[in-house]
């Protein structure tokens, strides 16, 4: 069963007396509203009919739909749930520098300047320091001269991070690591690199150099060949499809290749 501070056992233990459900039931409850925000929750609970959905101020569904009994005790006892969430302990803080923390960072670095975060990267900037969790992993950079302004990760849903410092755009890859395992390198693509020579390959060391082979003219075609191309070339002029420019210009072309 999911562990609760003592406030929070007191209160499941009383919603559970005064709405005839188990502590189990209960607390199932709890954590679905938890897991909403406290404004809405999707659960499963055979003791309040199945599977079903509330939300604050708004519709409630239950697996016996026409049951407006039912209904009623799972909107009261949600509404309660997350008035106790709100204003009571009902869980365990997680500790200092651990991942459920909301002070996932180490616990030595203290308060941060700024912290933030965005898709599965979090940071917090501190004197000298810049703290970075990402995929419930935190690794610490020196942030050397750095006075960061503002850290933003780059689109397309990689892990490369950069800041503003006085010094203009830096990325975060490129700062000393104090502890930690560090991100990932983003990918490099060079477009403009030239394509690797293609080296053939012999499985006979014996065989020598292939034989070079004339370069082909026109496909090997032979005079005869081109001139049939351009009686082609004049029908297709006789027929509309091309202009005489066209024409003209193909056999020029062509001519010049006998």
């Amino acid at each position: 069963m999911q562990q609760l501070t003592s406030a929070g056992q007191n209160v499941v233990d009383d919603l559970a007396r005064r709405y005839g459900l188990s502590q189990g039931a209960v607390v199932h409850m709890l954590v679905a509203v938890n897991n909403g925000g406290g404004t809405m929750a999707q659960f499963y609970c055979p003791e309040l009919g199945g599977g079903g959905q509330w939300m604050r101020g708004g519709m409630t569904m239950v697996g016996d739909m026409f049951n407006y009994g039912l209904k009623n005790t799972v909107d009261n006892l949600c509404n309660e749930l997350s008035n106790a969430l709100a204003n009571l302990q009902m869980f365990p803080a997680a500790p200092a520098g651990s991942v459920g923390s909301n002070q996932w960072w180490p616990a030595g670095l203290g308060s941060p300047f700024s912290s933030g975060g965005q898709n599965n990267i979090r940071y917090a900037v501190f004197p000298q320091r810049l703290a970075v969790e990402s995929n419930g992993q935190v690794t610490v950079y020196d942030t050397l001269s750095h006075s960061i302004g503002g850290v933003s990760q780059q689109q397309g849903g990689d892990t490369s991070l950069t800041f503003s410092s006085q010094y203009g755009s830096v990325s975060v890859n490129s700062l000393p690591i104090v502890s930690g395992p560090g991100l990932a390198a983003p990918p490099q693509n060079n477009f403009a690199a030239p394509a690797p020579a293609f080296i053939p390959a012999y499985n006979d060391a014996a065989v020598s150099a292939p034989t070079p082979v004339a370069s082909p003219r026109l496909g090997g075609s032979s005079t005869d060949d081109i001139i049939g191309l351009i009686e082609k070339l004049a029908r297709l002029r006789d027929a509309g499809a091309l202009t005489d420019d066209e024409f003209n210009s193909k056999k020029s072309e062509l001519l010049n290749r006998i």
